[in-house]
């Protein structure tokens, strides 16, 4: 009789585990480019010349996030830095990068469609668009950017004046 209580535990807390991993399993996320919802970047970015859209995830929150970044030529990012590992994927366009604390267009390495780059939590790099482009960023929210000149922060110019 023991064994049987004991094989009913058992059976209890397995179907409780399953129960859990069914829980826990991801879903999936299938987005369709027509019906990504375009506007105006993140105050941490210049908004004029630029639109951005949220792939999937949330930004904002903990938990990976997918976004894209569109933007016209010439539009630029100045040195900054991120918490987290940052992933960029060009997927339109030329899309220019460098490393430093110092915007340095003759050091940028210009990245066609199809071009990737990894920057490590952390580390100084700027950015450019050479021809309209667009880029998808991938990462670990929540998002965060801080310049490493904080007057480059268009954040900053945005705000009113205090009085």
């Amino acid at each position: 009789m023991k064994w049987m209580f004991g094989c009913l535990i058992a059976l209890a807390l397995a179907c409780g585990v399953v129960a859990a991993q069914d829980a826990m399993a991801p879903t999936s996320t299938i987005v369709k480019s027509a019906d990504l919802k375009w506007g105006p970047p993140p105050p941490v970015f210049v908004a004029k010349g630029a639109s951005f859209t949220v792939v999937s995830g949330d930004p904002n929150k903990e938990g990976m996030f997918v976004v894209r970044l569109k933007m016209a030529a010439g539009y630029k990012i100045m040195p900054h830095w991120h918490p987290t590992d940052e992933h960029v994927t060009v997927l339109s366009g030329t899309f220019a990068i460098g490393m430093g604390e110092n915007y340095d267009a003759k050091t940028m390495t210009k990245l066609p469609a199809g071009g990737y780059v990894l920057l490590p939590a952390n580390m100084r790099h700027y950015a450019m668009a050479s021809t309209a482009a667009t880029v998808q960023v991938n990462g670990m929210g929540p998002f965060q950017l801080t310049y490493v000149h904080p007057e480059d922060d268009p954040s900053h110019a945005a705000a009113p004046p205090a009085k």
